[in-house]
């Protein structure tokens, strides 16, 4: 039986959609550090865990994302573990015209950086926005809340960067944009999917009202250079 793409969604967005983003072989890729930490290796095979560890910079690290156990190169040394679960879009909940959302652009990556660093909604990098989709609400002028895309493995699209200023919490904001972007998702003809932490269970009752629900756990690893 042949792999799903979400099973292993790094390498499979690395491999096709997103292969302009990516640095490595038919390996082991990484994205370019500006944009993602995100990594995977091919397989578990020697000679593919070998070039993962390859791919580990000098500062920092690399995250890995996947179904199941995953792998650790020999050279590395595992900084974080967590379970995750996988959710996918089954019927969602539809959305209308709201005048408080707008695009995100090039112009707005200061603070969507800022509003990501603050909130840690998971890794955001200087040029994260470049993965697309990108909406927002700003309240005063500020930025209070955004979502956006990215992971793309065949067939799907991560609704991903989903956070809210605490000074904006409890308006309803990040449901209003999750549910923008995956119905945009959809309308493409792809199934929007999404990743939270397995002990974030107020996220994952929201994504559950929105019409999400739980494929699968996932492993998260944190690594870094031995």
């Amino acid at each position: 039986m042949s792999e799903h793409p979400l099973d292993r969604p790094i390498w499979d967005a690395l491999g096709h959609r997103h292969a302009g983003f990516a640095l490595g072989d038919m390996r082991a890729r990484r994205y370019r550090a500006d944009i993602s930490p995100f990594a995977a290796a091919r397989d578990a095979s020697p000679e593919a865990l070998a070039a993962l560890a390859a791919l580990l910079p000098t500062e920092g690290g690399i995250v890995l994302l996947e179904a199941g156990t995953i792998a650790v190169p020999p050279g590395a040394v595992v900084e974080k573990q967590a379970s995750g679960v996988q959710m996918v879009a089954g019927a969602l909940e539809p959305d209308g015209p709201d005048d408080r959302v707008v695009t995100l652009t090039d112009a707005d990556a200061p603070e969507m950086l800022a509003l990501a660093t603050l909130t840690e909604p998971g890794p955001f990098l200087a040029n994260t926005h470049m993965f697309g989709g990108f909406i927002g609400v700003r309240i005063d002028g500020r930025l209070a809340a955004m979502a956006g895309e990215r992971l793309k493995p065949q067939g799907h699209c991560e609704v991903s960067g989903v956070c809210t200023h605490p000074e904006f919490r409890g308006r309803g904001l990040a449901g209003l944009l999750s549910r923008i972007v995956a119905n945009r998702i959809a309308a493409r003809g792809e199934t929007p999917f999404l990743h939270a932490y397995a002990t974030n269970t107020g996220a994952i009752r929201l994504y559950e009202a929105l019409g999400f629900r739980i494929r699968t756990e996932v492993s998260v690893l944190v690594l870094r250079r031995a």
